[in-house]
């Protein structure tokens, strides 16, 4: 079964896309931007967009069946080297207890005033499995 998520972006019918879509137990966070709810201006900081961002992520997750905590990958998309530390910080308000893998990369955004972009990816425990977060470092 497949099930897709919309949170009310203008782009998800322009473009054609669900803002989250769960198949099984993966789910997959479409690019999401710092849309601010409606009649507000996008938020100038690149950490604020961010929360922005992970504030939208969050709440398709919970609609998916899923949380932050499930979170095993993430693409943040940048416009400008000098954002990462803002935005890699409020990344980790969001999901420091997951440690996803993570990737930033500069580019392009589709409106200018964004200065950041993030997509996610989440595996929802089957039912009946108990769930352990296991943590390698290399010594």
């Amino acid at each position: 079964m497949v099930q897709r998520i919309r949170s009310g972006s203008p782009y998800e019918l322009t473009i054609g896309f669900s803002r989250a879509v769960r198949v099984g137990n993966r789910v997959l966070v479409a690019g999401t931007a710092p849309i601010p709810p409606s009649g507000e201006e996008v938020a100038e900081d690149a950490g604020d967009q961010m929360r922005r961002c992970g504030e939208i992520i969050a709440a398709a997750l919970q609609e998916a069946g899923a949380d932050l905590s499930m979170v095993v990958r993430t693409r943040m998309f940048i416009t400008d080297p000098a954002h990462a530390d803002a935005v890699g910080a409020a990344h980790a308000e969001f999901f420091a207890q997951a440690q996803p893998a993570a990737t930033m990369v500069v580019a392009r955004l589709l409106d200018p005033a964004w200065k950041v972009e993030v997509e996610a990816e989440a595996i929802v425990p089957e039912a009946g499995s108990s769930r352990q977060l296991a943590v390698s470092s290399k010594q």
